[in-house]
């Protein structure tokens, strides 16, 4: 059709030609035409693979290239439809310096040149924000009548009670012809009933291209980017992943864009925002423009503010003072809370937080906004002061606020403190102030535990899936009510003393009474209920029993503890949540406790690196491990860190050697 076209065309102009007139300069223009003519008549006919490839895809029924039109109108037509046909033709190739990345189910181009950013590393970081959609789209959309399907799940994973008695009721009416069945959402498909989504910073827009291949339940997804450059990409790799009738880019201001979609009709369902650094600018418009019960998804990859390095910038942009210490990472994490608390409570708002995780160099936070007057008033009692020990490194929350019941009202007061005095009790130095940040809960146990079920029952959906299933399964370890977190070596580092294990140690605090997890933000963090005296007494029972009392120490200070803290269990991490006791002498270990046979495999295959292995008995005839032989003759040159590790140990008998040799390192 377009030769024929073409040809039409051709023959259009020559008649014209005929008539007009016939000097020099009319045969001069007469011979442009023609050249033209033969131009488009070449273009057009590299066109028709192309059209006839594109017409094989899709089907004849809805194809705009069949239509009937008279000849004279084909060329305009065809301009139109290969336009309107879902935008596949004009981005089927690759340009010039382009390669094309694949990760999950999306493909996404990227030129040559650095236009757009794209962080291999934050796969995870994709990978989980599927799952969380996934799984909040499946709680959100049944409340509408929609049922989620996704790929490679056998059946629903999570089924709660009340879910049953809604299904329950609708077959009842299906059988009455009350009610008409549930709609089913697939990937790939738009939902009428569907959420909304709209990713800010979309740069390559890869994150939403996943979103529209691989979650179920969509109405619509919005890729915005203010560089003309990135959107244009965008729209690309929306083309060439077949998604724009769900994928549609945008070139605006992310502020901008969100405030004029504050409406509450016009609300998205889910917001994601991955700025390159802090997002507190984008924070203010995120929450208004957010439905009712909506998605939060932010992340934070200016780690260095948030963990310490710069207190001021931190409360410039958030709002709390952050503070150098061991539990920096989980402190970030309720550092951003409390700023999007305190911004969505001047829109009597709130938030409900679902997951917290701080992973490699950044911390991403998944929360829900409500809307509510009376809770918001509960914003104060739930952020707290840090008091903050600058030589233990001991902590104290104080709460802003206080709130108790009085009978059916809620009384509301400042609260009182400070909660330590002018010096730590423990090694009389000073405290820092750190905060504001959030003290409630940061996970919601409940959803995160129907993420991990859905997660571990498809492995096969995300590249990622053993990585996500153990961050959750660590996140659902941690005690609930229990701000920050201690590490053993800090503490150990503290009163000079070799490091306890974390098994002994974990068992003690049980055995005295008290609640213990661990955190997902630090791999040796402690999580217990337990009040800082309880824990430099367990430190002070470990360091009596193998070295004595140093002072200017908090072992130093008040030695009273008893010995009973050292009467070992093992550990049992179902035991942090009050639900079993430790075990009993004799039991098997659990996986937390002790070292797996896996484990031990994988530390043998990637530390035996030499290419000639060496045995255990040739270990053995090195003469660093013959002291014996060392004669005081012999010219010895060693660390001064190692010379006072032997002396350490010749003091206390845990070496044996000559007394020439004993001599020679005292000498």
């Amino acid at each position: 059709m377009l030769v024929q076209s073409a040809r039409l065309f051709r023959l259009i102009v020559s008649h014209h030609l005929h008539h007009s007139c016939t000097c020099s300069a009319t045969q001069t223009f007469q011979r442009k035409l023609r050249s033209a003519a033969a131009a488009i008549s070449r273009e057009l006919k590299s066109m028709e693979p192309l059209k006839t490839a594109q017409d094989s895809e899709v089907p004849t029924t809805n194809s705009p290239l069949t239509s009937t039109k008279s000849s004279t109108n084909d060329v305009s037509s065809v301009d139109t439809d290969t336009a309107s046909d879902k935008d596949k033709t004009s981005a089927v190739g690759l340009l010039p310096g382009e390669t094309v990345v694949k990760e999950g189910k999306a493909a996404i181009l990227f030129p040559s040149a650095n236009v757009v950013f794209y962080n291999p590393v934050q796969e995870f970081n994709r990978d989980l924000t599927c799952a969380v959609i996934t799984e909040f789209a499946r709680e959100l959309l049944a409340q509408r009548g929609v049922k989620v399907v996704v790929p490679g799940e056998t059946e629903r994973v999570v089924v709660s009670l009340s879910e049953e008695m809604n299904e329950a009721d609708v077959k009842t009416e299906e059988k009455n012809g009350a009610e008409e069945p549930a709609v089913t959402a697939t990937v790939g498909e738009k939902c009428e009933h569907g959420l909304r989504v709209l990713e800010g910073l979309a740069a390559s827009g890869l994150r939403s291209v996943r979103f529209a291949l691989e979650v179920p339940g969509l109405q619509s997804v919005t890729a915005n980017d203010f560089s003309t450059k990135a959107a244009a990409l965008i729209a690309r790799n929306a083309q060439y992943n077949g998604v724009s009738h769900l994928l549609q880019a945008s070139c605006k201001d992310a502020s901008m864009l969100m405030y004029e979609m504050r409406g509450k009709n016009a609300r998205y369902d889910v917001i994601d925002l991955d700025p390159y650094g802090s997002p507190s600018c984008f924070l203010d418009a995120a929450v208004q423009a957010v439905s009712e019960g909506g998605l939060l998804c932010i992340t934070c990859t200016d780690m260095a503010v948030m963990a310490g390095n710069s207190g001021e910038t931190c409360y410039s942009k958030y709002g709390s003072v952050s503070i150098k210490s061991r539990y920096c990472h989980e402190m970030a994490l309720r550092i951003i809370l409390h700023s999007l608390d305190q911004r969505a409570a001047v829109y009597q708002r709130y938030i409900q937080p679902l997951l917290s995780v701080s992973v490699d160099f950044y911390i991403r936070v998944f929360v829900r906004v409500f809307t509510g007057q009376a809770t918001v008033k509960n914003s104060a009692s739930k952020q707290a002061l840090i008091y903050n020990c600058v030589g233990c490194g001991s902590f104290h929350l104080q709460r802003m606020g206080k709130r108790r019941s009085n009978g059916k009202n809620m009384k509301y007061s400042a609260a009182t403190g400070p909660p330590v005095g002018p010096e730590c009790e423990h090694c009389g130095q000073s405290h820092q102030l750190g905060g504001p940040i959030w003290a409630e809960p940061i996970h919601d146990l409940p959803f995160v535990q129907k993420v991990l079920s859905a997660v571990s029952g498809n492995p096969s959906r995300f590249g990622t899936s053993k990585r996500i299933e153990g961050v959750l399964s660590m996140v659902t370890e941690e005690l609930e009510d229990v701000p920050l977190y201690y590490t053993v070596d800090s503490l150990s580092s503290t009163i000079h003393c070799n490091t306890p294990p974390l098994l002994q140690f974990r068992s003690a605090l049980l055995h005295a009474g008290y609640s213990v997890s661990l955190s997902h933000a630090c791999k040796n963090a402690i999580k217990t209920d337990a009040p800082p005296a309880a824990i430099w007494d367990i430190m002070r029972c470990w360091k009596r029993a193998f070295f004595t009392l140093m002072k200017h120490t908090p072992a130093f200070y008040n030695p009273t503890a008893q010995l009973i803290y050292l009467n070992l269990y093992d550990y049992d991490p179902s035991s942090a949540t009050g639900k079993s006791q430790p075990c009993e002498e004799g039991e098997a270990v659990s996986d937390y406790g002790g070292i797996s046979t896996d484990l031990q495999d994988k530390r043998k295959k990637f530390q035996n690196k030499r290419k000639n292995q060496v045995t255990d008995s040739q270990l053995k005839s090195f003469p660093c491990k013959r002291f014996k032989e060392v004669s005081p003759t012999t010219s010895v040159v060693l660390h001064s860190g190692l010379i006072k590790c032997i002396r350490h140990k010749l003091l206390f008998g845990q070496l044996k050697v000559r007394d020439d040799v004993a001599r020679y390192f005292f000498s």
